[in-house]
């Protein structure tokens, strides 16, 4: 059976992200897209529009030296617009080692994701890393 497209989606964003092709990041939102980033750290907050997701990309990688890495696990879906990504993730920052699990949620209209909400194992963990 063929996979799911948001499904299908999803992991094609997870590749683009993970080879630092942002250009094709780009063409998978929708032009008003908002990813929002939970806690209470320097990257915490809404960031609404292409240009700014892809701006809090690019800064995952600044900030941690290029070592910030994620490996999708698996893609949920409802068949609604909603896709639920699980991945593993880790990063190194000012001497600190980041490793944990986290989800995005994705809002999905035609072929755009239009809303990724982030979810992540540990808020504090997280917090204390990027602070």
């Amino acid at each position: 059976m063929a996979e799911h497209p948001n499904a299908a989606l999803v992991r094609k964003g997870y590749e683009a992200f993970t080879r630092g092709d942002m250009d094709s990041l780009r063409g998978m939102m929708a032009s008003d897209c908002t990813h929002h980033v939970p806690g209470s750290h320097l990257l915490s907050g809404d960031y609404k529009g292409q240009n700014s997701i892809i701006d809090l990309y690019q800064r995952l990688f600044q900030e941690t030296d290029g070592t910030f890495n994620v490996q999708l696990s698996h893609v949920c879906v409802d068949g609604r617009g909603h896709a639920v990504s699980v991945h593993r993730y880790t990063a190194e920052r000012n001497g600190k080692r980041l490793e944990q699990n986290g989800c995005l949620v994705f809002r999905i209209v035609g072929d755009k994701f239009t809303d990724i909400d982030e979810c992540q194992e540990d808020m504090d963990k997280e917090s204390e890393f990027w602070s």
